[in-house]
């Protein structure tokens, strides 16, 4: 599970407060991601509903993917980072590979895989890939 380093912005509700969660990249800690997104999205639901009945299940799938394909494909520490947004959620993950990720053909007989990259841009509003000096982020911005 992350290492428990939770930040909030330090504003006065929940509603807009952030979350960032640190983990050390072992395959336990996808789980720990949904989790820690899923914390955040109680706290968030408490004063701001989401607007439509798939939006928390979609963040959700997103986390999950986003942190799946850092433990496969970025091996080592990762961060996840969760902020509320005038109409959605932003949802960035920050690995240690400055590789950017790319689509791939869907193969569901030859191992599976290839559909996470599509899935992401068909559930968020917004992806973008933001290479850093140690490594990159992920952002995703879906509706809430």
């Amino acid at each position: 599970m992350g290492t428990g380093r939770r930040r909030d912005e330090g504003r006065s509700t929940e509603e807009t407060h952030g979350c960032t969660v640190c983990f050390p990249g072992r395959l336990g800690d996808v789980t720990g991601a949904r989790l820690a997104a899923d914390g955040y999205l109680a706290g968030l639901a408490r004063t701001s509903p989401p607007t439509g009945h798939d939006c928390w299940n979609d963040i959700l799938l997103v986390v999950t993917e986003l942190a799946a394909n850092v433990v496969q494909y970025a091996p080592g520490p990762f961060e996840l980072r969760m902020r509320r947004t005038y109409d959605g959620v932003h949802v960035t993950m920050h690995d240690t590979s400055r590789v950017r990720p790319e689509p791939r053909p869907f193969r569901p007989h030859g191992g599976g895989g290839g559909i996470g990259w599509h899935l992401l841009h068909t559930l968020c509003d917004q992806v973008s890939v933001v290479v850093t000096a140690d490594g990159k982020d992920v952002h995703a911005f879906l509706p809430w």
